[in-house]
């Protein structure tokens, strides 16, 4: 269960939670977890081994056109890595559906509006580190939505 801070923000989401419940991640947590393997999302990654994240087409879209970002595609060649291994390993760790209708809520960045769309039509946890999407977590959870910044047993925000 996600836990609140004082004013009910966004925390970390216990690993208790399994995958039973649907996941939606957005593009900055696929970022950490493909690209910059971020040690946070170590619990997130051990998570995943047994299940899948829910995601659409346009998101996957999205990834693909944030791998040709300059400071990524940097990251990438450091690595020797092609941006196809990252699109591969959404491709494992997801399972495409279909677009979700518009959410009661509305966030302030456009582009996170989708991460929330499908999160709610799916009353789905949704991990996210935008502040657009963090500062929602309140009204999201009204509708069904747990929001978290990472995923963790231990991390407390």
């Amino acid at each position: 269960m996600s836990r609140t801070g004082e004013a009910g923000s966004a925390t970390s989401l216990d690993q208790e939670t399994s995958l039973v419940n649907p996941l939606v991640l957005d593009t900055n947590i696929a970022l950490d977890l493909f690209v910059f393997e971020d040690p946070a999302t170590e619990p997130l990654r051990a998570a995943l081994a047994g299940g899948q994240w829910i995601a659409t087409a346009a998101m996957r879209e999205e990834l693909v056109r944030v791998l040709d970002y300059p400071q990524i595609a940097r990251r990438l060649n450091a690595q020797a890595r092609p941006a196809q291994d990252v699109l591969d390993a959404f491709d494992r760790c997801t399972r495409l559906v279909a677009e979700a209708p518009k959410a009661a809520y509305t966030c302030k960045d456009p582009d996170d509006q989708k991460f929330i769309d499908l999160a709610a039509a799916h009353r789905a946890t949704l991990v996210s580190k935008d502040d657009a999407v963090l500062c929602m977590a309140k009204r999201l959870a009204r509708i069904g939505v747990q929001v978290c910044r990472e995923w963790s047993s231990t991390h407390v925000d």
